[in-house]
């Protein structure tokens, strides 16, 4: 009786162990409405498979990654990668309850504890409308406090509207005039207290 019920609950019991497994990500196939991987499972087993990934979170996996596949409704046949990650790149100096979106090549935007949200990038940072003819319509960086750019230089494609007060540290020029250089003619630098209130 044992050995019967045993011989017909071994193949529910390999379908069992065999719903989940674990693997090594090959090629990937990002132009089909669900990315396909091509994955490298226990004992030779190789399969291509759709990956799911959370809506809103599209990312395109570097050979070597490791995926956890599972069997949908435990056929074999209809495989597909629920999780996908890759423990060459991953970011392991995140505190409690932070949260990084990265890249291999360093590039990341990384939301810190206390509300600090940083953006990381090795060459260039767009902001840009989805549509990749047109330029972004509108851009806004608002502060209570202060916006500091920390670069040797900064250029305005366009007009510039500025509507409080300047304060320059160095000149300022409009063309080749220079504010601190320029002299009107026939007019000589004061040096004598005019008596003006100031």
């Amino acid at each position: 009786m044992r050995e019967t019920l045993e011989r017909l609950l071994a193949p529910i019991w390999r379908r069992l162990r065999l719903i989940v497994s674990r693997g090594v990500i090959g090629r990937s196939d990002d132009a089909r409405r669900l990315q396909v991987v091509q994955v490298s499972l226990l004992a030779g087993e190789t399969a291509r498979m759709e990956r799911f990934q959370e809506y809103g979170f599209s990312s395109r996996p570097l050979e070597g990654a490791e995926a956890i596949a599972a069997a949908v409704g435990g056929a074999r046949g209809h495989l597909v990668a629920v999780a996908v990650d890759d423990r060459r790149h991953r970011r392991r100096d995140q505190q409690p309850g932070e949260v990084a979106i990265y890249t291999d090549e360093g590039d990341e935007i990384r939301m810190r504890r206390g509300r600090v949200i940083e953006v990381i990038s090795g060459a260039q940072v767009h902001v840009t409308a989805p549509d990749v003819v047109a330029d972004c319509d509108t851009a806004t960086v608002q502060a209570t406090t202060s916006v500091t750019l920390d670069s040797p230089s900064v250029t305005v494609t366009g007009d510039l509207s500025v509507q409080g007060a300047i304060d320059a540290g160095g000149d300022v020029k409009a063309g080749a005039i220079s504010l601190q250089q320029h002299v009107h003619g026939s007019v000589q630098s004061g040096t004598e207290d005019t008596g003006v209130a100031k």
